[in-house]
């Protein structure tokens, strides 16, 4: 095996009368561990990644630097090979073709090895599968602002399914990094600032997959999301406390109780030690003290990144070894360093031929998982004998449209000519302006195929149907005045003024303003779109300033639809504004959604996963933060957020009582209820997301003045009530203490009752008793939660 990568190979298009043929080796794993040559088991733990863009249009970091050698296809596979990389998600191409060319890639893979063993095939999946013509969902920001995990498991055990006709074994989602910096341009991909939030829903999608048959990969392992300044790649400076508290815990739930069979290292280093050299952290913490058995796959490039950027390896060889020393045991997108460098070592004598053997191990248990050391296996996916393949079918728009609606969040809801602004009245007239009013991607995430990838092919069309907000409503109101008020980056003088003039013309003005997702530099979010502040990107703030103004001398009604992959800073709009939406890229079905929620078909029920920040400097911080980090009087700096983690509004009303705790004192190895009636109150039908946050007032440690600890999404008829009890075991309020052990200690604590992070409803006051107790892996991390209808 040589190094290089086969970026610009095509696969060969299958054969004349090629069909699929059946693997017939049948050995057992450690029987092909034994019997196979150095070159053979090397070749297991690499991808290749062909028809990838070298001309700059990445997606990938670095990409074009990345390439290395070209090979042929025939060559790089003459051992065998591992993976496949994204063979449906590289560029434009029709599902059923790309099904095609895989079954004759997997024929040739087999072919030429040995013991005919074929690849495994991985695919993103983070906001639906990534591959042209797909369902495009929300993002996971947006499945954080549901809170429901529910829903989401749906979600994707529909993309799993999917993936499993197209011959994919493996999904490289779900992100499960915690906000930190709401400056980073991948915050869009992660599901919020709250780690238990985090882990919840990213565990019901990691189930889902895992229940469909498809390896879920978490990521980033470990810190990524705190990088310096919210730089992408910048290096992380956090304590080994903050990390066990903040970052780790969703991993342990996504392991623990998603059953996720693999895990993707961060490309960060903390604290000087970047995650693909780091054995504390991918064996000694995740295999040896948690017992993961399943596979650690590198971020694309991040074993050659050790060399090249972090420079703690002085070749790739180097950076080969510290990786599988590390835990790595496969190297993505491509083959490079795991390729002749890392065979160099091992025949030298550097690298343990014994480590090469423990990674491979794995990489065949999961195989052997997934059917592909079967005798039976079929090359072909299981979509070519049907002839056809629908990714966007009705089913999977109608649950993106229900995921989207759920996740839009009411922020304010003023009084307009005596009512509410929303929802909308019959209107004599509607405006739509803004930067995003006709702007299909204004809806989709970095991480949809046709951001992702499509954004590069200008020649081919959208794969999928996604409605802009103005044309949406010319379909269900008539004509409407609109105006695409530039871009989100651009806006001129005059684009301005006939937003403004339409805004004083009609009844009812939407400004959509927010993000556009892209790539490296390629967008105003998404990975390595980091921003300087938290201004709305571009001149739309000024834009906005001006528009509301217009719509204020003129008594228009004006609601701002904010579409964006992160929060921004809106003090200066919210009492200017009848309405403020906030969506976080709500995928195809999002104006769809959008129009539900405003016109009132759909009553308004998600919460923010991030908080709102007042003004566009107070960064980084979220509301996880301890009482120094919060206001007070040694600092001229107010970090209070406009809008709390947790916060958002309905049409109708809630009315909590019956508050009780089962008791109260609970031994430290003990466990309380807290019980509570929800009504709602109101005339319409609604949803109410009962959230319980703890506060531990004197700890051992400096402690965040709260942390949700549990939540219930309530759906509730005009009337009706429901009775909502949590189970509160004293493992829930562990922390990391002085001696870095996770403990539960005695004292007073307090469960607030609230509807967010900054809105309470009730507290009580809970003494532990008994000793300090230290807890690991198998401690209790949820807290169960019954929903009785009454």
């Amino acid at each position: 095996m040589t190094s290089g990568a086969a970026e610009k190979q095509a696969f060969p298009p299958p054969a004349a009368g090629s069909g699929p043929r059946s693997a017939t080796a049948g050995f057992s794993v450690e029987e092909l561990v034994q019997q196979m040559t150095l070159e053979e088991k090397l070749a297991q733990l690499v991808g290749v990644w062909v028809n990838a863009s070298t001309d700059g249009d990445s997606v990938a970091p670095l990409q074009d630097e990345m390439a290395g050698d070209v090979r042929s296809w025939e060559d790089v596979i003459s051992t065998g090979l591992g993976q496949i990389t994204r063979m449906y998600g590289t560029v434009p191409l029709e599902p059923i073709e790309g099904a095609r060319r895989l079954a004759a890639a997997q024929e040739q893979i087999m072919a030429a090895s040995r013991f005919r063993i074929p690849a495994q095939v991985h695919e993103e999946c983070l906001a639906g599968l990534a591959a042209w013509k797909a369902t495009a969902f929300p993002v996971p920001l947006a499945w954080g602002a549901t809170f429901n995990p529910v829903l989401v498991r749906r979600m994707a055990g529909l993309i799993g399914a999917q993936m499993r006709q197209l011959g994919v074994h493996q999904g490289l989602a779900p992100v499960l990094d915690v906000v930190r910096d709401l400056r980073w341009g991948r915050v869009e991909e992660t599901i919020g600032e709250d780690p238990y939030l985090v882990g919840t829903v990213a565990s019901s999608y990691v189930a889902g997959l895992e229940e469909a048959g498809i390896v879920a990969t978490l990521k980033h392992f470990v810190g990524y999301s705190a990088s310096r300044a919210g730089r992408n790649h910048a290096p992380v400076s956090m304590g080994p406390r903050e990390l066990a508290d903040v970052m780790l815990p969703p991993f342990e739930l996504a392991i623990k109780h998603g059953g996720a069979r693999s895990v993707m290292h961060a490309y960060t280093d903390t604290d000087g030690v970047p995650a693909a050299a780091n054995r504390a952290l991918l064996t000694s913490l995740l295999r040896d003290e948690w017992g993961f058995a399943g596979t650690v796959v590198a971020d694309y490039f991040g074993v050659a990144f050790l060399n090249v950027t972090h420079g703690v390896a002085a070749d790739s060889g180097e950076a080969a070894a510290l990786a599988l020393q590390a835990g790595v045991d496969v190297e993505l997108p491509t083959v490079n360093c795991y390729g002749m460098p890392l065979l160099e070592r091992v025949r030298s004598g550097a690298v343990p031929e014994s480590l090469v053997d423990t990674a491979l191990r794995r990489v065949l248990r999961q195989k052997q998982e997934a059917g592909l050391l079967a005798p039976d296996f079929n090359a072909a996916p299981p979509v070519i004998a049907a002839g056809a393949i629908d990714l966007d079918p009705a089913g999977h728009r109608a649950l993106a449209r229900e995921m989207a609606a759920q996740s839009l969040v009411l922020l304010t809801n003023r009084t307009h000519d005596g009512g509410p602004s929303l929802p909308l009245p019959a209107a004599a007239s509607l405006g739509v302006v803004g930067p995003l009013a006709h702007d299909p991607f204004a809806m989709l995430g970095c991480y949809s195929f046709d951001a992702h990838v499509g954004a590069s092919h200008p020649d081919v069309p959208m794969g999928i149907r996604v409605p802009t907000v103005a044309g949406a409503a010319e379909e269900r109101f008539g004509p409407v005045r609109s105006a695409a008020t530039g871009t989100c980056e651009a806006i001129s003088g005059e684009q301005i003024a006939e937003a403004c003039r339409i805004a004083a013309s009609v009844d009812t003005c939407v400004i959509v303003v927010g993000d556009n997702a892209g790539l490296f530099g390629r967008g105003t979010s998404g990975e390595g779109n980091d921003a300087a502040d938290l201004q709305l990107p571009g001149d739309q703030h000024h834009m906005l300033d001006r528009v509301l103004a217009a719509a204020a001398a003129a008594g228009t009604r004006a609601i701002v639809v904010v579409l964006s992959g992160r929060p921004y800073a809106l003090g200066g709009f919210v009492e200017r504004a009848g309405a403020v939406v906030q969506g976080f890229f709500p995928g195809e079905e999002g104006a769809e959604a959008l129009w539900d929620v405003l016109s009132g078909v759909v009553n308004p029920s998600g919460k923010l996963p991030v908080s709102v920040p007042r003004t566009s400097g107070g960064q980084p911080g979220t509301y996880l933060h301890s009482r120094l980090a919060g206001p007070s009087g040694v600092s001229a700096l107010d970090p209070s957020p406009l809008f709390g983690f947790g916060h958002g509004l309905s049409y109708t009303a809630f009315e909590f009582s019956g508050h009780a705790t089962s008791a109260p004192t609970m031994s430290t190895s003990g466990a309380v209820s807290v019980a509570l009636t929800v009504a709602n109150t109101g005339a319409v039908d609604g949803a109410e997301v009962v959230q319980l946050y703890l506060e531990d007032p004197v700890g051992e440690v400096v402690r965040p003045m709260r942390e949700l600890i549990g939540y219930a999404r309530v759906e509730l008829a005009a009337g009706a009530s429901a009775k909502v009890e949590f189970s509160v075991h004293a493992d829930r309020t562990s922390f990391t203490g002085v001696d870095l052990k996770r403990v539960v200690t005695p004292g007073l604590v307090k469960l607030h009752v609230a509807t967010s992070s900054t809105e309470d409803v009730h507290t009580h006051e809970l003494i532990l008793h008994g000793g300090r107790r230290v807890v690991g892996f198998d401690r209790e991390m949820l807290t169960p939660v019954t929903v009785t209808q009454q």
